[in-house]
């Protein structure tokens, strides 16, 4: 089966709670409140919304937020309160020039190969107006190097036991895993599956290949720079002029 749907949506809503949720979405709320309307920002990988539904309601983005998701199930679960739409990260369905930003939360970017990468940044270029705002949120290269072995086993609130194991390889950037989650009745969904991190220099790179110029980056939600004991890579960045 797909790792993404059912079996990523049961694995990992119990680690999301409203707390966290609330503290995502003010960083992104301060991200995003320079950014001038009217045209819109868009939550790409919105999943489930729950950032989209908290920025979209209150705040510097009220009423101007979109959700792309390709998953149908995250969409049928989405939270109320703001529109979304199926679609692709690789064929953005939006015209060119018409988005004041984007965002992509809790590494939604890994799930695909170095060339299609490249192709999605060039396609949020594409979308975003010049000097449209575009942050992202990823996991660190060099902590995942320094700890490339994971495996745990939790029962989780409704009783279901979660099991992964993963295996991150440096001089490939790919961290590969398998989780199992199985349901009190006996229900077992299991998946593998294959994420690509890079290392700051070279989301740079990538960056400024694609059209952007990097504007922050940061180490977590307080806004601290990135060092050894960063939790989080957040990246924001601006489409250049011309």
């Amino acid at each position: 089966m797909s790792f993404f749907g059912e079996l990523y949506l049961r694995s990992t809503l119990p680690f999301l709670s409203e707390a966290v949720t609330a503290r995502e979405a003010d960083y992104l709320a301060r991200a995003f409140a320079d950014v001038a309307g009217p045209a819109p920002v868009v939550d790409l990988g919105c999943g489930h919304g729950r950032h989209a539904a908290r920025l979209n309601a209150v705040g510097p983005l009220a009423g101007r937020v979109i959700g792309l998701e390709l998953d149908a199930l995250s969409l049928a679960m989405r939270r109320p309160g703001f529109p979304a739409i199926q679609g692709d990260l690789r064929a953005l369905p939006f015209r060119e020039a018409s988005l004041a930003g984007a965002y992509a939360w809790y590494s939604t970017l890994a799930a695909f190969t170095d060339a299609e990468h490249i192709h999605i940044l060039r396609e949020v270029a594409r979308v975003l107006r010049p000097g449209g705002r575009w942050v992202f949120q990823t996991v660190p290269f060099e902590r995942l190097a320094a700890s490339p072995g994971a495996a745990f086993r939790e029962t989780l609130p409704d009783g279901s036991v979660l099991e992964e194991e993963s295996c991150f390889d440096a001089s490939t950037g790919r961290d590969e895993g398998r989780r199992t989650l199985t349901s009190p009745e006996g229900r077992c969904l299991r998946a593998s599956y294959s994420l690509r991190y890079y290392p700051l220099a070279d989301w740079v790179r990538l960056l400024e290949s694609t059209g952007f110029s990097v504007v922050w980056v940061h180490g977590g939600l307080a806004g601290g720079p990135l060092d050894a004991q960063s939790t989080d890579l957040i990246v924001g960045a601006e489409r250049r002029h011309g």
